[in-house]
């Protein structure tokens, strides 16, 4: 029964995945904390693991989406490189945050910055000057604390990625294109981090590599990169003002999820 959790999860968050640039984590840390749950995983490693498994997961799932947009012209490699480079660091220091602060201050605030966001694309905001912050050095910075933010959570990244680039005027499809590629360093810095530094914890579950549960990862992957490619061609069949509009009740789905959750 169980493995039809992960494979209808795997679905969903590749879908996701591919129409918005996301990596999934947003759709399934929440379930993977559920379903660990009614599996009887040890209360302390049990978020920890839904985190580290997500961003496994989301290792196979953002390298479908990639194809996909590249595939389309949907992604600005140019602007990936230094993102990236930030999203590495930023990655590598978000999971040991993970395991230092209370995630539920860290949820409020997430929830509170993405409705920001959300409002940012709503009235259309943009800056007087659009080139300077395609300079290597701010997107460095950026993809820094996105990297940060993103794996404390378990995302991909898109979630933040796409509303920055959209609100320096990159078009919505190139903007979601070039998130998905990022949600890729992201996840796999995460990863592997999670690996190391969990590598003796005890009282992990059998079929674990440190805090990944690899039958979850296999049952996520299984549906989740076909479906990734799936959204991505939708996400470039759509017209950008319909793709943006959804992408907004998206954002504000998920802010109130993360306000929701803070305080529970």
């Amino acid at each position: 029964m169980i493995i039809l959790v992960y494979l209808s999860l795997g679905a969903l968050s590749g879908l996701l995945a591919g129409l918005f640039g996301i990596g999934g984590g947003l759709i399934m840390v929440p379930v993977l904390v559920l379903a660990f749950t009614a599996q009887g995983f040890p209360a302390e490693v049990l978020t920890h693991m839904a985190i580290a498994t997500s961003l496994g997961a989301t290792i196979f799932t953002a390298t479908s989406s990639i194809y996909s947009h590249h595939h389309q012209s949907g992604i600005c490699w140019s602007l990936f490189l230094p993102l990236a480079c930030g999203m590495l660091i930023g990655a590598f220091a978000g999971v040991h945050t993970a395991l230092q602060l209370p995630g539920y201050q860290l949820q409020f605030l997430l929830g509170v910055f993405v409705l920001l966001m959300a409002l940012h694309l709503m009235i259309e905001v943009r800056p007087k000057q659009v080139g300077s912050m395609f300079n290597h050095s701010p997107l460095a910075l950026a993809g820094t604390l996105i990297g940060w933010i993103s794996t404390i959570f378990g995302l991909g990244g898109g979630v933040l990625t796409v509303p920055l680039l959209v609100w320096r005027s990159l078009p919505i499809k190139q903007a979601i294109g070039t998130a998905a590629a990022c949600s890729f360093p992201i996840a796999l810095t995460g990863a592997v981090t999670n690996v190391v530094v969990s590598w003796e914890t005890p009282s992990l579950p059998s079929y674990s590599m440190g805090y990944i549960y690899l039958p979850a990862v296999l049952g996520v992957v299984i549906t989740s990169t076909v479906a990734a490619h799936l959204g991505a061609r939708l996400a470039h069949h759509l017209p950008n003002h319909i793709l943006q509009r959804i992408f907004i009740v998206f954002l504000i789905l998920i802010g109130l999820h993360m306000l929701l959750n803070s305080w529970y």
